[in-house]
């Protein structure tokens, strides 16, 4: 009960920082939202896992778990986050949603890769449905009216290329092109990144959990400083305006207090049931965007079937056989169907 609770307070939380994220993109680059929001993990890790006892948890892990866990560090929060708010930045959470339940496909792979886990008939099914979502939302109309807009000049993100929103507009016009393949790439960090933290943490306790959240936290903020050095780079940081960094900064406490209730969910409670409800925050997101960005979001019935297919696909993704079978009463052949797996 508590696992599932933390877990639908971590899909809240999760929402409300896209959307705090999102907000804070419309006037600065992404590179100056990674500038906050990635260093600002390690001390809140850092004192929360000081409080709970975990520090000397980090002393207690393998040198491969220590990569395991530096390698999601940076896929997830780094690679991961710098193409989620590009994404965000280009055609808003709302579009992205629906087009990073790709990620569920990614993890699924190197699940059956790496794990020994199969292909199931529900997934196939899931695999469908992630895949039919981001589709529905593309709108032939504004895709048009975003080309043209597309060939206006803009500032420029230092490091990244992408626009920076200058100015409200009553109607936001996404950028599809950039959005969707930023989405996409994202979906491979944010993919990759659970496989190596279920190696490094498996069998571990809550403790370790927050131990190997701060070597995540600090391998991503090292990561991310390396890339300071580049020319100009510190400079264009510091000029980040104050209402930007505000967004920022509650972008970055909510993440990382949503991946610790995450961590602590997975402790108490099975991966089937932590997963299918943490796919909530695609519905926590619409609200969150209606009440914080109601001028630079995508919103109407084409948005809300995209989100739902692909909260249906995800959910087909990470429900067990067993769980159905346990449920719903099936005659002989829809168990043996449901029964095939594949390798």
């Amino acid at each position: 009960m508590l696992g599932g609770f933390l877990a639908l307070l971590s899909a809240a939380t999760f929402a409300f920082e896209t959307a705090t994220a999102r907000r804070g993109v419309l006037t600065a680059t992404v590179a100056q939202a990674l500038s906050i929001t990635v260093p600002l993990g390690v001390p809140i890790f850092f004192v929360v896992a000081a409080a709970f006892g975990a520090l000397g948890t980090v002393l207690g892990f393998s040198t491969e778990a220590i990569v395991y866990l530096a390698l999601a560090g940076v896929l997830h929060f780094v690679w991961g986050r710098y193409c989620n708010y590009r994404a965000s930045k280009a055609m808003g959470a709302n579009l992205v949603a629906p087009v990073q339940q790709c990620n569920m496909l990614v993890t699924l792979g190197l699940a059956i890769w790496i794990l020994g886990e199969h292909l199931t008939p529900l997934r196939v099914l899931g695999i469908g449905l992630v895949v039919l979502g981001p589709a529905l939302t593309y709108d032939r109309k504004r895709g048009k009216t975003s080309e043209a807009k597309a060939s206006d000049t803009k500032p420029t993100d230092t490091i990244a290329g992408a626009p920076i929103e200058t100015e409200t507009r009553k109607l936001f016009q996404p950028n599809y092109a950039e959005g969707y393949l930023f989405a996409l790439l994202s979906s491979t960090g944010y993919g990759i990144s659970p496989v190596l933290v279920r190696l490094a943490l498996e069998n571990k306790g809550l403790e370790s959990s927050l131990g190997g959240g701060l070597i995540s936290y600090t391998a991503a903020t090292l990561a991310f400083a390396l890339i300071l050095l580049l020319p100009g780079q510190w400079s264009h940081v510091r000029a980040l305006d104050r209402g930007a960094a505000k967004w920022f900064a509650i972008s970055g406490v909510c993440v990382c207090f949503a991946q610790m209730l995450r961590y602590m969910a997975l402790v108490l409670a099975p991966v089937s049931v932590v997963t299918p409800i943490q796919r909530l925050s695609l519905v926590f997101r619409l609200y969150f965007s209606r009440i914080i960005n109601p001028e630079h979001e995508v919103f109407g019935g084409r948005i809300v079937l995209a989100t739902i297919v692909s909260l249906a696909g995800a959910l087909a993704l990470s429900a067990s056989t067993e769980l159905v079978q346990s449920v719903v009463p099936l005659p002989d052949w829809a168990k043996t169907f449901l029964n095939w797996h594949w390798p």
